[in-house]
């Protein structure tokens, strides 16, 4: 079970593992995620970043090591990171890598609710997914290759991970599509009466109240 942190956002994880480098100031962390791509692995809002070292430094996982000044600019102050922040960084991510953690995404919240559509509709438009879907991971194939050989794959697990989870996603909803358009889809000729006719049939009302009789059934 994941435990709770002092500092949840998940900024202060990858804030920690650029200050395990070498210490620097809030500027320079910013640049080292940019330049890592850290936006596209985790939800990070650029804005809150100097919040997120605050909370670092006041629950002691850094700590100010000095300040420098380059030109005009005002003083910088420079942060490294402390034994216990290794320690948070290390734990937490154990946790991640060892707790699976369900991820509710917008497409799983769009098929909870698939069946406001006809089934002719889903199939055009998991049509377009699938084609944005297959233009995504060739590109990212494209991508890989061009790195490789210069960049170790240590570093490029979480992108091997992408492109397996976008592959499994494009083969599941083909597999989907084909079902509705080939009938094989279960009870895809109810449905799509249901949005032809404007009358959802009894066994359809009896799974939507959750295996209660449909009124009609009850009439019987």
């Amino acid at each position: 079970m994941a435990r709770k942190r002092k500092v949840a956002n998940l900024m202060g994880l990858a804030v920690l593992s650029a200050v395990m480098a070498h210490p620097m100031h809030r500027y320079e962390i910013a640049a080292r995620l940019r330049t890592w791509g850290k936006d596209n692995d985790m939800s990070i809002k650029w804005g809150s970043l100097y919040t997120v070292v605050d909370n670092l430094t006041k629950h002691g996982f850094l700590e100010i090591s000095g300040s420098e000044r380059d030109g005009a600019r005002p003083e910088r102050t420079i942060y490294r990171i402390t034994d216990a922040g290794r320690a948070e960084l290390t734990d937490w991510t154990r946790e991640l890598i060892s707790e699976p953690e369900p991820e509710k995404g917008r497409f799983l919240a769009g098929l909870s609710v698939v069946s406001v559509l006809p089934p002719d509709d889903v199939i055009d438009l998991l049509t377009q997914r699938i084609t944005k879907l297959d233009k995504t991971i060739a590109d990212t194939r494209a991508q890989l290759a061009a790195l490789e050989g210069t960049v170790p794959r240590l570093f490029l697990v979480e992108d091997d991970y992408e492109l397996a989870m976008l592959s499994a996603e494009s083969n599941w909803a083909r597999a989907l599509r084909d079902s509705l358009s080939d009938g094989s889809f279960p009870d895809v000729e109810g449905w799509r009466a249901w949005h032809r006719d404007g009358v959802m049939p009894p066994e359809l009302i009896e799974l939507a109240e959750g295996g209660a009789p449909a009124p009609d059934a009850e009439r019987d």
